[in-house]
């Protein structure tokens, strides 16, 4: 009966380790993941633009941001946390330094939310973005 008991203890144990590791933990982005996000978003509130062009290798991303003029993207990855797909793109440029964004893809809504680190002023803004068709 303890042996019994035991047994189904570890098998419990185990099964909700290994789901609680699937659901938190970052898994592999694929090409579909990356075509639903893929092309241009405009922050509603500006002329700022986020262009996402191609995926890379691990997760990294080709893209472009425009205010309304270039400004280079240092930096941009595309992961997958369980059922959520996350973009962070670094801005390094003339009053650029080091400013990034922190975005999750709303599916209902066909959106980008997050945050955007303002490095020059050390502050940090709720954003979202809107697919640009």
């Amino acid at each position: 009966m303890w042996a019994t008991l035991f047994s189904v203890i570890i098998f419990f144990s185990v099964s909700s380790h290994s789901a609680a590791q699937n659901t938190s933990g970052t898994g592999k982005v694929t090409l579909s993941d990356f075509k639903l996000l893929k092309g241009k978003w405009q922050r509603p509130d500006g002329d700022y633009l986020l262009e996402l062009k191609q995926l890379e290798k691990g997760g990294a991303l080709k893209a472009a941001y425009f205010n309304p003029r270039p400004i280079n993207v240092s930096r941009a990855e595309l992961k997958r946390r369980g059922n959520e797909l996350t973009v962070f793109v670094e801005l390094r440029d003339v009053n650029y330094p080091g400013s990034t964004y922190s975005l999750q893809y709303d599916s209902r809504r066909d959106k980008l939310t997050g945050t955007y680190f303002q490095a020059m002023q050390g502050e940090t803004y709720n954003v979202e973005f809107l697919r640009v068709k």
